[in-house]
């Protein structure tokens, strides 16, 4: 392989994607150039109250813009676009993605004002493009999306292949398989490391084509006279194309529901991903105007997202529909780690409310877009990688992906099971893992971007499990005394009607408090509110064994 400089280096950062699900983000840098590859979000987890979405922190990148060429994008999902307006707002670069990508990318940055701002430029697959020292190649792929690419990106160092999130589909919806061809030509010319998806390295065999669901929803849609809902990702244009075509056979009527699924299926519309027969589809407004059996509602909601079309129609909050006896209501999704609870409490829900669920245990509703064991080992047999970096998945999908390397006869000392900042840096002969950079989570709530931290986390938690009591003291400015109060407002903790002694207490046991501080000559705000606090706690946790939140308000007068 050709060096260009002395001890110059390659560094393969990924702040995001590793020991999670989401959040995908990777950084390739060589000397003064720097290439981005997604740009993702994740979702929040259970105790991250309030969080809208995570992104990954973005210090490194921020520190080091002046050397960054361009953003390369694998797909249109959120895990790998939907940090793209945080990144946009603070950093002009140009973006390189295919069609679609890019389609869903603009609807991001209209939401964000940065349309217009940024350039963009559509690629397609056999595509080559120079950002600095580096090249890279997009060879075509196939995922739960359409136009999802792989990469083939060429260093100083050697081609670093980069599958995105895949799968090898022989039947896909849109009927371009992923080039294995080109990959085996990229093994044969050789290649320093291959970074794969490991989503689905514990599942043996082969994962299931897409084709396969369409059928089942044909099924499905034979045997019901009645209404039927689709929840699913709102981004799977090829399983909305099947869930439209099985309602044309039916002589159905479609209507989206949902904020993404609405901008979605517009833009795919738009640019010809989503092929729709004129006067097909109806506003949900129009939906009741129809017959139960000439209905089809295709939703957003199934990873049972709480404030999602889905979610709100299970619990009567819809302001457009509401589930009836006899809907049946098809969940085309597995839940994404961490959102099972979810999942399964919207459809107690729906079947509360005497709707029949669909969901994949029971038939072949959903079919994954990312490799399964035989398939992630054809790759690797094609592309024949000198080195290995296990990418996309929890650690436990890592460890296996890299175990399942080894299996086919890599090196051990070759496969780097990394973390999240973790720099693996490659040299004309050697790799290893060098160094660590500013990664994590930055949270995002409405619009505050990294405003909330542990600190308002952990009060959040408080106020959630313990709840909330006010103390408002007036006290004399010249000696001290209590003029008014103390009066006590309770949130979340208990109901003042019904726990009157309980406050008439506490009321006392403030006002003694404050009477020694008083006798102690305490003027200082911190030591009253403190001394009101550790008295009110302790006597509150010794009567209810809970521990409330408590917020001393002292005003002089």
């Amino acid at each position: 392989m050709m060096i260009t400089g002395k001890g110059a280096r390659l560094k393969i950062i990924p702040l995001g994607g590793l020991n999670e699900v989401g959040k995908n983000i990777t950084a390739f840098e060589y000397k003064d150039d720097i290439i981005i590859v997604d740009c993702g979000s994740g979702f929040p987890e259970d105790d991250m109250l309030g969080i809208d979405i995570v992104i990954p922190d973005l210090t490194y990148l921020l520190k080091k813009k002046s050397k960054i060429r361009g953003i390369v994008l694998t797909h249109g999902h959120l895990d790998h676009i939907g940090t793209l307006p945080y990144l946009l707002k603070k950093v002009n670069i140009p973006i390189y993605g295919t069609k679609l990508t890019l389609g869903l990318v603009e609807s991001k940055l209209k939401e964000h004002k940065l349309l217009g701002d940024v350039e963009m430029n559509i690629v397609k697959p056999k595509d080559k493009v120079k950002l600095g020292r580096f090249k890279v190649e997009f060879i075509k792929s196939s995922h739960s999306i359409a136009d999802s690419v792989c990469l083939a990106i060429d260093t100083p160092l050697g081609k670093i292949v980069h599958t995105g999130d895949f799968k090898i589909d022989y039947t896909p919806i849109d009927g371009d398989i992923i080039d294995l061809n080109r990959l085996a030509e990229l093994g044969k010319e050789g290649v320093l490391a291959l970074m794969a998806d490991s989503t689905n390295a514990e599942i043996p065999g082969f994962s299931m084509s897409e084709r396969t669901v369409g059928k089942t929803f044909e099924n499905i849609f034979k045997n019901v006279d009645s209404r039927i809902i689709v929840a699913t990702f709102a981004s799977h244009v090829h399983r909305v194309q099947q869930i439209i075509n099985a309602a044309y056979s039916f002589n159905r009527k479609v209507a989206f529901s949902g904020r993404s699924m609405v901008s979605v299926a517009n833009t795919a519309i738009e640019l010809g991903y989503l092929k729709v027969a004129e006067g097909m589809i109806v506003d949900m407004n129009e939906i009741n105007g129809y017959p139960n059996n000439e209905i089809v509602v295709i939703t957003t909601g199934s990873q049972g997202e709480p404030m999602s079309a889905l979610s709100r129609m299970a619990a009567s909050e819809h302001r457009k529909m509401d589930i009836h006896p006899g809907d049946v209501v098809i969940i085309s999704a597995t839940p994404i780690p961490g959102n099972e609870q979810n999942v399964s409490k919207v459809m107690n829900l729906l079947l509360e409310k005497g709707a029949k669920v669909i969901f994949q245990s029971l038939a072949e509703v959903h079919a994954s877009g990312h490799a399964c064991q035989e398939e992630l080992k054809l790759v690797h047999t094609l592309v024949k990688p000198k080195y290995f970096i296990p990418i996309h998945g929890e650690y436990r999908h890592l460890r296996q992906h890299a175990s399942l390397a080894e299996s086919l006869g890599m090196s051990k000392e070759n496969i780097f099971v990394a973390d999240n900042g973790k720099v693996i840096e490659f040299s004309k002969t050697h790799a290893r893992i060098s160094g660590t950079v500013n990664s994590g989570n930055i949270l995002v709530d409405g619009l505050g971007v990294g405003d909330v931290g542990n600190i308002v986390l952990r009060d959040r938690k408080h106020l959630a499990e313990d709840g909330l009591m006010v103390v408002v003291v007036t006290i004399s400015k010249e000696d001290g005394r209590v003029l008014s109060g103390p009066d006590i407002v309770s949130r979340g903790f208990v109901y003042v009607r019904e726990s009157e002694e309980l406050m008439k207490s506490a009321r006392g046991v403030v006002r003694e408090a404050v009477k020694r501080c008083e006798e102690n000559k305490i003027r200082e705000w911190a030591q009253l509110k403190s001394a009101i606090k550790d008295s009110l706690r302790e006597y509150l946790y010794e009567k209810t064994r809970r521990r409330p939140m408590i917020l001393p308000i002292i005003m002089e007068v």
